[in-house]
């Protein structure tokens, strides 16, 4: 992906943002910052996903200037704390999230990949997400606290990770490469074979398509790509399965435990503890996971990711829906 490709998927996305909003009664000045508190954010991340800007981004920040790399994430929620909320607290609640996991890399310079450092920084972006902690610092409007929230959160692990860190096999490009297809097309249709059937035989998920709702379905394919896919699969294969493997010694041991975790990542969701959830998500974690690892990219992942959530948005509904 090159810039002028990502310009446009950006400016299509801040759009459709926007006219969601003002569909649903949002305007004013307001409306206006939190919308360029989210372009802003999601052009950060998302540009940083074409590979010249990472390169030339990197080279620029090679050494301590790493350390400026959170700017554009600080600036970004102190902006939206101080003009949209005025809250004091929020805005050093945010300053903190964003700061602390490039803080504690700077402990890791030049030290192969896996310190303890590594370790508290991706817990650090993690668990405020986890517990939808971070989405009390973006109160306004409704509609964009859980996108705010998480390119928030995918910028500052960016910032911290791809361009302070520069953590080797990230896989964080959009790239199309030979063998791509294959691996999403078979990994996603086993996964969905294996899925449909565990899910329904042990209660989990009831057939119940719903392909009548129009509009919605393509905010909730761009919601599921962009704002859910991708950023999970960053976190949990391109940082911790990526970290995991390393400190093990086998990229196997990282694949399993990594995919472990992320399906314990969802125990949360209702009924608590979740078990069918979890058990569900760590096989997925397994595919997505595989995929990476075949591929040392997060594109195939992703695809696979949000493919089998989209499948689940309009075909399915779980038996806590």
């Amino acid at each position: 992906m090159n810039l002028p490709v990502a310009a446009v998927v950006w400016a299509v996305i801040t759009s459709l943002a926007g006219f969601l909003g003002s569909g649903m009664g949002f305007g004013g000045w307001r409306f206006a910052v939190a919308l360029g508190v989210a372009a802003v954010l999601f052009a950060f991340e998302w540009f940083l996903a074409s590979l010249s800007a990472q390169q030339f981004l990197g080279e620029e920040l090679a050494g301590h200037g790493g350390l400026i790399a959170p700017t554009v994430p600080l600036a970004a929620v102190l902006i939206y704390s101080f003009a949209i909320t005025g809250d004091a607290r929020l805005a050093i609640a945010g300053a903190t999230y964003v700061i602390v996991p490039t803080l504690l890399l700077t402990g890791s310079a030049g030290r192969p990949p896996g310190t303890w450092q590594d370790y508290a920084a991706a817990v650090v972006l993690w668990v405020p997400v986890q517990f939808h902690w971070i989405y009390k610092l973006f109160p306004y409007p409704a509609p964009l606290t859980h996108t705010l929230a998480i390119v928030l959160a995918l910028s500052t692990g960016v910032a911290a990770f791809v361009l302070s860190r520069r953590l080797e096999g990230v896989g964080y490009a959009v790239e199309w490469r030979p063998g791509f297809g294959l691996q999403f097309g078979l990994l996603f249709v086993v996964y969905a074979a294996i899925a449909v059937i565990l899910g329904m035989r042990i209660g989990f998920l009831t057939f119940a398509p719903s392909l009548t709702r129009g509009p919605s379905i393509l905010i909730s394919v761009v919601g599921i790509a962009f704002f859910t896919a991708w950023p999970e699969e960053f976190l949990f294969r391109g940082i911790l399965q990526n970290l995991l493997a390393r400190t093990f010694g086998s990229p196997w041991a990282g694949w399993v435990i990594a995919s472990i975790v992320f399906g314990l990542s969802h125990l949360h969701h209702a009924p608590y503890p979740n078990w069918k959830y979890a058990l569900m998500a760590t096989i997925a974690g397994l595919f997505y996971g595989f995929a990476w690892m075949r591929t040392r990219s997060l594109v195939p992942a992703a695809l696979v990711h949000a493919a089998v959530d989209i499948s689940w948005h309009i075909l399915f509904r779980s038996a806590a829906s």
